[in-house]
């Protein structure tokens, strides 16, 4: 341990990052600890951080701006794949590699001798997290707490923190396990620990970027999306950044319950977990992006879309963002995306949403031949021929079967 002089740490605030810095100084020779906090859009978690950083026992905290870097280079890829895990938006999952990255970028800038991160021995984030740090620096010496201390639950996290004097934003009672980023929230722990329980989503305080359906307006809300291969590029008709589109999205998803998900998971580890996650801007993007591939994408390619979007979703809940079969997936989503352009009208109300629209100048979609009127371009005549060749195996094989019971009655 006397190695080790000078520890970057990846630092949220909360409760597990907070108690880190006091106990990597007990338990590293009072080495030198530098907070590195990668600004994803978590809005205000940010607020008095440095104080609480430096109060912890931190040397100094870098605060990077990483918002647009992790919706152009991790999040809109992902949503152009359709990718999801078991109907989890993956808002935790891709948001790890994109903080290893910056850390690791530290970590060698301030010639430190390690690095620390603060996920449990039980969780999916210490494989996100340790095999981007691999992938940017194999030698990099990695420290991991919740597999070394002997702290076992959060309260004696908070105890550990009382003791120490570490400023905390939490209560006992409001301890819920949170990861909040410009694409989702998630909640674990407490009572949702129990399937049985059903979440609070009334109760005062609970939801953050959302309301319950309930709570929401009597009046649906309609919203129009532009998209240019694959990547929205503008809200009602108005020019905008994509990490803006998911901000404005949040706000119109929010306020009409749009993006609650309560799903048991199957994580990495082998064991199941209940989570509550919040998404309504990002239900909101891949709904519209489903709509308009429905137009643009001939049906093999759609199909075989799909299918790979669930081995792509799996790659980025397993940590594998930067493996040679997730870059490989990326290619082939990036050229089905090229004419994936065009506008999506959706209509919102209580936790819904409903198609109310979509136009593409690539649309395949010929309502001439699609018309149940008469006339048009489709000679339903032709339908005679198209099913005596289609069906010839199916009718092959029936003949197969009847000559050999037959033959077999006999």
């Amino acid at each position: 341990m006397s190695e080790i002089k000078k520890v970057v740490l990846a630092y949220s605030g909360g409760l597990d990052t907070s108690i880190i810095i006091p106990w990597l100084k007990e338990h590293y020779n009072n080495c030198e600890v530098i907070a590195v906090c990668g600004n994803i859009g978590q809005t205000g978690e940010l607020d008095g951080l440095e104080a609480r950083a430096r109060a912890s026992g931190a040397s100094k905290l870098y605060i990077e701006d990483l918002t647009d870097e992790f919706v152009d280079d991790y999040v809109i890829p992902t949503m152009q794949a359709g990718a999801d895990y078991e109907g989890y938006l993956l808002g935790t999952s891709f948001a790890r590699p994109v903080l290893a990255k910056r850390v690791v970028e530290i970590a060698k800038a301030e010639g430190a001798d390690a690095v620390c991160h603060g996920s449990t021995g039980k969780g999916n984030d210490q494989v996100r997290f340790e095999l981007a740090i691999m992938h940017f620096d194999p030698r990099m010496k990695i420290i991991t707490p919740w597999r070394e201390w002997d702290i076992q639950s959060r309260d004696e996290e908070i105890d550990y923190a009382e003791a120490h004097h570490i400023p905390l934003k939490i209560t006992r009672e409001t301890n819920y396990s949170k990861d909040k980023n410009l694409w989702h929230l998630s909640h674990e722990g407490l009572d949702l620990e129990d399937p049985g329980n059903e979440p609070q989503y009334e109760k005062q305080g609970f939801l953050e970027l959302s309301v319950s359906p309930l709570k929401a307006p009597d009046t649906p809300e309609y919203l129009e999306l532009t998209f240019e291969k694959g990547v929205p590029t503008a809200l009602d008709g108005k020019p905008m950044k994509a990490s803006a589109i998911i901000v404005a999205l949040n706000q119109m998803g929010g306020r009409n319950g749009i993006g609650l998900y309560d799903v048991v998971e199957n994580r990495l580890v082998g064991m199941k977990s209940r989570g509550v996650y919040e998404t309504p801007g990002g239900t909101i993007l891949y709904h519209a992006h489903q709509v308009l591939e429905t137009l643009t994408l001939d049906k093999p390619t759609a199909h075989k879309k799909r299918e790979l979007a669930i081995t792509f979703g799996e790659l980025v809940y397993d940590g594998q963002w930067f493996s040679p079969l997730r870059k490989a997936l990326s290619a082939f989503v990036t050229e089905t995306q090229q004419h994936v352009t065009g506008k999506v009208r959706l209509k919102l109300y209580k936790g819904n949403i409903f198609n109310a629209g979509v136009w593409s100048p690539y649309s395949l979609y010929s309502q001439e031949i699609a018309t149940f009127d008469a006339g048009g371009s489709y000679c339903q005549s032709d339908a005679t021929g198209f099913i005596q060749l289609y069906g010839l195996p199916t009718r092959v094989q029936a003949v197969v079967d009847q000559k050999n019971e037959e033959d077999a009655s006999c």
